[in-house]
């Protein structure tokens, strides 16, 4: 997986496009996030089997806060990438759509904020509810 993240971080510098390059960069980062966090979820998950006392302590270090912080951010991640598959699949299956990219990559933007800051908004006030922070 590092080298795919060595390979996204080098390929965003060297590419000049502007709006464009933003999008396949956003796309590949949440993207390898998702596959981190596949692997890491079905290795602890895995430890039921193999080791059920490393499971449960493992299940204590996921309700930490910043665990917490972590999942809003996957639930980021996974918002963003699909409406974002969706705006490449659109392209792909309707070439003539090619010259509204930026307009769709605007609308992916507009998807995503209005489903992500009520999600955040939601999970958020679940974390700090876990440290005795009420609002």
């Amino acid at each position: 997986m590092s080298n795919n993240l060595g390979l996204t971080l080098e390929q965003s510098v060297k590419y000049q496009g502007r709006w464009g390059q933003w999008a396949w960069m956003f796309h590949r980062l949440s993207g390898l996030g998702i596959l981190a966090f596949l692997t890491i979820h079905i290795a602890d998950t895995s430890m039921v089997y193999f080791y059920p006392p490393l499971y449960e302590e493992a299940l204590k270090l996921y309700k930490s806060v910043p665990f917490g912080i972590g999942e809003i951010f996957l639930a980021g991640a996974l918002l963003y990438h699909a409406f974002n598959g969706l705006r490449v699949a659109l392209v792909d299956f309707k070439p003539e759509l090619t010259r509204y990219q930026r307009q769709m990559w605007v609308g992916v933007w507009a998807l995503f904020l209005v489903t992500f800051l009520p999600a955040a908004y939601i999970m958020g006030r679940g974390v700090l509810r876990s440290v005795g922070i009420n609002f």
